[in-house]
């Protein structure tokens, strides 16, 4: 694509690769701690992973339909597209090593990463192909702040609406209603129903910045830099009465992960579009294929957990303590260390399927 811009390319690889690494430790047990999800409230950098490529999905929304005659075959590749990642979501959640390769119906988990991935670039390109950037920005507020007054006012079964790991969290109240037994925990889900609306959001501030980047402005890393400064301040202020919270996807996460999203995409940005400072290229080879190389490390990971060795030990639990753990190494690093090799092998494949020009459409 003529106006493709390298930063975002680099920023896109980047976020799958690191999807990749904090997705499979050698060891859950043993995880630096930044490599983890906060508990709760709060944010780790683990946290950013996912908010990240929904930012970066509305970014890309704006190079692929920006002054591009849109029709009725438009909205169906979107449908189409939507579709296929939400397939994938539902396959990777319902699939199984045991004949007849699918769990008992009960066992399906119905939310998940490509689902929320799927749905989230939906309406975000919808809305960008029928609204002009003010109204896009009075919606997003409105989903925003609609959702702080939902979560912390309605009562949930009679009782004070709470944001805490609790049967009258309203988010979580109603992913048991849709959902029953199928959401990831019996108390919550971080790819739950209510919690899509503000991730909407997430990938509508991500448009706001691919405006910019296929603006006429001069010093585009500045004003990034400067949005992104002023997301943070802002989302920092709202932790105060609606808590920084990923599981939730609080307002205040939308904003602060948005934040940083543009903070280092101006960086990047200044480095690779600006400077022309050659780096990064194997985040691109990732960003190429970026739905594909994060589908194929979740299937083979899940692969790997469930095919046996022999009665103790999984693929993964084998490769884990038959190489990785040894006597000089903690298990925190010999987990990272596993980890890592993970990511090199998916990297690898990019490149090669990058060299090829093979390029996979989800």
């Amino acid at each position: 694509m003529k106006d493709r811009i390298l930063s975002v390319d680099i920023f896109r690889g980047a976020t799958i690769v690191l999807m990749i690494l904090v997705n499979t430790p050698g060891t859950w047990s043993n995880v630096f701690p930044p490599l983890l999800h906060a508990e709760w409230h709060g944010y780790t950098p683990t946290d950013l992973v996912f908010p990240f490529f929904l930012f970066i999905v509305g970014t890309s929304i704006v190079f692929a339909y920006s002054n591009k005659t849109i029709d009725s075959s438009t909205y169906k590749k979107i449908v189409v597209r939507t579709l296929k990642l939400v397939g994938l979501g539902l396959f990777l959640g319902a699939f199984t090593v045991s004949f007849p390769f699918v769990k008992d119906f009960a066992d399906i988990r119905f939310p998940g990463v490509l689902q929320r991935i799927g749905v989230v670039f939906f309406f975000a390109a919808v809305l960008f192909l029928n609204f002009r950037w003010k109204t896009l920005v009075g919606i997003t507020l409105v989903l925003l702040v609609g959702y702080w007054l939902m979560m912390t006012l309605i009562p949930v079964n009679g009782m004070e609406p709470t944001l805490d790991r609790a049967p009258h969290n309203l988010a979580n109240w109603l992913d048991v209603q849709i959902f029953g037994t199928h959401n990831y925990k019996a108390d919550y889900d971080p790819e739950g129903f209510l919690s899509t609306i503000p991730s909407i959001a997430s990938s509508l501030l991500g448009i706001f910045t691919g405006f910019i980047l296929l603006s006429k402005q001069e010093k585009k890393a500045t004003i990034l830099f400067g949005l992104g400064g002023a997301m943070l301040l802002v989302g920092h202020f709202w932790d105060m009465v609606f808590p920084i919270n990923k599981a939730l996807w609080t307002s205040s996460f939308v904003l602060v992960t948005a934040g940083w999203a543009n903070i280092f995409l101006a960086l990047i940005h200044y480095f690779t579009d600006v400077k022309k400072i050659a780096f990064g290229s194997i985040f691109r080879y990732a960003g190429a294929n970026a739905i594909v190389v994060y589908f194929l490390s979740s299937f083979i990971s899940k692969l790997f957990y469930l095919i046996k060795v022999n009665a103790d030990n999984s693929i993964h639990s084998w490769l884990f303590n038959t190489i990785y753990v040894q006597g000089f190494l903690s298990l925190e690093l010999s987990s990272l260390l596993y980890g890592l090799s993970v990511v090199a092998f998916y990297c690898l494949l990019a490149y090669v399927l990058y060299k090829k020009k093979i390029f996979i459409k989800v």
